[in-house]
């Protein structure tokens, strides 16, 4: 990677922390309470490796086949990357990609939760999950409904090996007519606060939520952690 990517690289990241920093101000929020994930779903090996160099050091697939692919092609870098997966898990990849991830995003059904605590359990490890919820009214969004999320929150938080860490949800479709991203996030934070009543404190200290077009209402409604791709990479792709 050529030092005009980097430096463009370089910049975005400080663009997107300021703005993080400035919405955190704005809640009356630390900044260091929000995480930046760089979701590298539409670049190559090369341009992560560079984001890493740039210290980012949390980064995201949506794919799992991409994830393994980019974890092979990083693999060494120090220090440690911790790769996230935010889009949806077959149960037939569970094995593969299980020893990758530092945070699974997606965790959206009992079924999923019976595969990850057999291949935890097979290999004596532990998983960190997010149950990703559908907060939005757009049925094609991914996600458990809201209504489900109690009981399977309950058995996450259950289980000895796979760990519940909060929750996950994307906002309606911009192009939606009930588009209202901040209206979304408020939901997720609301149930948060409820299954919080019945929960231990500590399973539920994330909120995973918020994309390059949204991420400061995410950030006004309790964020954790952004998911951005396209405006990191804005002047990188294609140059």
């Amino acid at each position: 990677m050529d030092e005009t990517l980097r430096d463009r690289c370089l910049a975005n990241l400080a663009t997107i922390r300021g703005r993080i920093a400035a919405a955190c101000e704005r809640a009356g929020r630390s900044a260091d309470e929000v995480r930046l994930i760089a979701v590298t779903k539409y670049v190559d090996a090369a341009i992560t490796r560079t984001v890493a160099e740039c210290g980012c050091l949390d980064l995201a697939e949506s794919r799992p086949q991409q994830l393994w692919d980019k974890a092979a092609a990083l693999a060494g870098f120090t220090p440690a990357i911790r790769w996230h997966l935010v889009g949806h898990l077959q149960r037939n990849k569970v094995r593969r990609t299980l020893p990758l991830v530092s945070l699974l995003h997606t965790l959206d059904s009992e079924r999923l939760l019976a595969a990850l605590e057999s291949e935890a359990a097979s290999t004596g490890r532990t998983c960190d999950v997010l149950v990703e919820v559908n907060v939005s009214p757009d049925p094609d969004r991914s996600g458990a409904l809201p209504a489900d999320v109690p009981a399977l929150a309950s058995a996450v938080a259950r289980s000895p090996l796979v760990r519940l860490r909060g929750l996950m949800a994307m906002a309606s479709h911009p192009d939606s007519p009930a588009a209202d991203a901040r209206r979304d996030f408020a939901r997720l934070r609301e149930l948060r606060d409820r299954l919080a009543q019945d929960l231990p404190a500590d399973v539920l200290r994330e909120l995973s939520m918020g994309m390059s077009g949204d991420f400061e209402a995410a950030v006004l409604e309790g964020s954790t952690m952004v998911r951005i791709g396209s405006s990191l990479f804005e002047g990188v792709v294609g140059s």
